[in-house]
């Protein structure tokens, strides 16, 4: 099945908004609970319309929706804690009593960034690291009842993802040791955060599951192995890993008694890249052990995996769970870079349960239009049973949706041009996720800093 770019622009109502991708749909989302709703959540089959200009100039949307804005970087915390930080990035949302949601946000900061992460007494790993998270708590309708520190003295904080047991474990993307940059601990961890009582989970890196650039997570429910996706800037690039925890029930702070970090390889691939028909099945997928999880002396994926290596990947970013399997993307890949073959974007999908690899989806670009930037980043499965996708690239930036039958739309579009009138420049979006009741779309633009509530006729 595939859109060609042309359709996909004009079923957007978007100049510039081309996407196009081939791959099994079907695959990608069977099993899922959405996928198997039946009537409900199942979206307009093009989408819901054109986006219609914001007279505010924030966010672009169909008829019929709207945003609220939760919050902004430079505002004051609700907690009198000092300002929202910067760079909002991966996010997640959470049940609460009375039907209120949990929401916890990265904060992408660098050891430059403009608005750090407070550090807080008992939330805090290195004073000097200026990225974290802030935890939202709402009520039903999207008002915002509280706003504070939920990690701070971080770094870099990217991605993550939700556990079963209802925390999020948020990744530096970044291997900055003691001494570099000003931090006084070594960093790229993962941490376990729990969006309803930060002080509950505090600030413990979780240091078994890995230093690396981390970027997502994703758990399997039944079996309580974490996989998680790297990425690497520089060659050799990322590589995919699963790691096999002693407490494998879960729980808050279960992680936190060990593990074994594994890496994957496929046998004959030592670069995914190379691998450009979807529906590509590769079987006998092996699990290596990494020897320095901590990359006390070489970064991980420098270390020897043996004489048959281990498989590499550009740009491994977004990571979820769906059915009984866990998906992946490699955002995109340029040969120019070192990688065996050029894309604009792929999702994988690993079974554990027959140790299969499949290329599911590949993301344009047709010979007709240019991509106007590399796409996909941060995804979701939305209550329609398909995808919410944020772009990450040049010109305006999009979250699109792809439908469980294969089309394209866009679903918003951000009006805040930080650039100039002669030269705009956007920023992009980050951290789709849903509500638990399905009825609002959060979303953050990364720059200005703005986390979004978008509520609308979903089940039209």
């Amino acid at each position: 099945m595939s859109v060609t770019r042309r359709q996909a622009i004009a079923r957007s109502g978007a100049l510039g908004a081309g996407i196009a991708f081939s791959g099994a749909l079907s695959e990608l989302f069977a099993g899922t609970a959405a996928a198997q709703s039946g009537p409900g959540h199942s979206g307009n089959s093009n989408g819901y319309g054109p986006l219609i200009p914001d007279p505010n100039g924030l966010l672009d949307l169909p008829k019929g929706f709207r945003y609220q804005v939760l919050s902004r970087e430079g505002d004051r915390l609700r907690s009198g804690e000092g300002k929202v930080p910067s760079n909002h990035d991966g996010m997640s949302a959470f049940p609460g009593r009375h039907g209120r949601v949990h929401l916890v946000r990265n904060h992408e900061n660098r050891y430059n960034a403009d608005i750090p992460v407070p550090t807080i007494k008992g939330l805090t790993y290195d004073p000097m690291g200026k990225g974290g998270c802030t935890a939202l708590t709402l009520d039903a309708r999207n008002k915002v009842l509280s706003e504070r520190v939920a990690i701070a003295g971080t770094a870099v904080n990217c991605a993550g993802g939700p556990t079963p047991w209802g925390t999020w474990l948020t990744c530096e993307e970044t291997e900055d040791r003691a001494g570099t940059n000003g931090y006084t601990k070594d960093h790229g961890f993962i941490f376990e955060v729990d969006a309803a009582d930060p002080r509950r989970s505090g600030a413990v890196p979780l240091t078994a599951m890995g230093r690396f650039q981390h970027e997502a997570i994703a758990v399997d429910p039944k079996r309580g192995v974490v996989y998680e996706t790297e990425d690497a800037f520089e060659r050799p690039f990322g590589l995919f890993y699963r790691f096999l925890p002693n407490k494998p029930k879960g729980g808050l702070g279960s992680l936190r008694a060990g593990g074994r970090l594994q890496a994957m390889r496929v046998p004959g691939v030592p670069d995914l890249s190379s691998i450009q028909e979807t529906g590509a099945c590769f079987e006998h997928i092996e699990w290596v052990d990494v020897p320095d999880p901590l990359a006390a002396q070489t970064a991980i994926r420098h270390q020897d995996f043996g004489p048959k290596g281990i498989t590499h990947a550009q740009k491994l970013e977004g990571c979820y769970w769906g059915g009984r399997c866990v998906y992946f993307v490699s955002s995109f890949a340029r040969s120019a870079d070192g990688s065996a073959a050029d894309h604009y974007g792929q999702i994988w999908r690993y079974d554990p349960d027959d140790r299969t690899l499949t290329l599911v989806i590949v993301f344009g670009p047709d010979t007709d239009i240019q991509l106007p930037g590399e796409s996909p980043d941060n995804i979701c499965l939305a209550p329609s049973g398909g995808l919410m996708v944020c772009e990450d690239g040049s010109g305006i930036q999009h979250v699109y949706g792809v439908t469980r039958h294969g089309h394209v739309y866009a679903m918003a579009r951000n009006a805040q041009n930080i650039g100039t009138p002669t030269a705009p420049e956007w920023g992009e979006f980050a951290g789709v996720t849903f509500s638990p009741d399905g009825d609002t779309m959060y979303v953050n633009c990364y720059t200005p800093g703005t986390t979004f509530a978008v509520t609308g006729p979903w089940r039209r």
